[in-house]
């Protein structure tokens, strides 16, 4: 079996990134956010994360009251393993949903390998990035459901995209 450092390059992060930002753009089309001048910057701090292996998760979509009113998330799989799977077609972001008084957020969860990482190489990173993070936590689920419906694969590493569907 291939390890991940044989098989995993910029290229593929690149191509995955490229996954999630079409929906960001789809989202961006369909709720007015996130602003489509902000994708491009999304893009490369997702590209750079995918690259060190440094992020598990990431999710994005609306919420009212700290709660999801629709979302789409990704989950990685990147343990240096060759993954099998299906590589979908990105899109298909669930359009109906109403987001009248709710706000956008983007959250990336991090994986071992970025807090593995020293303060200051974390610090080196996130400075050649235009997104700035802070803690948050994510909202809880409102009144809807997960589904899951994409699954994208490039390199040996999967990301398998749930969507938070209002009922």
């Amino acid at each position: 079996m291939s390890s991940y450092t044989d098989t995993y390059s910029r290229t593929d992060a690149r191509y995955l990134a490229s996954k999630v930002v079409s929906d960001l753009y789809q989202c961006s089309r369909v709720y007015g956010s996130p602003p489509a001048d902000d994708v491009p910057d999304y893009e490369d701090e997702l590209i750079e994360m995918l690259l060190g292996r440094y992020v598990s998760r990431y999710e994005f979509g609306f919420k009212k009251d700290g709660k999801r009113i629709v979302c789409w998330r990704y989950e990685v799989n990147s343990a240096g393993e060759l993954v099998g799977g299906s590589d979908d077609r990105s899109g298909g972001v669930y359009a109906r949903a109403k987001v009248v008084g709710a706000t956008y957020y983007n959250h990336m969860s991090y994986s071992d390998m970025w807090f593995d990482l020293s303060e200051a190489a974390r610090l080196q990173i996130r400075a050649r990035l235009q997104i700035s993070r802070s803690p948050k936590s994510l909202p809880s689920d409102g009144n809807g459901y997960w589904v899951s419906d994409r699954n994208y694969s490039s390199g040996g590493v999967s990301v398998s995209r749930k969507t938070f569907r209002p009922s």
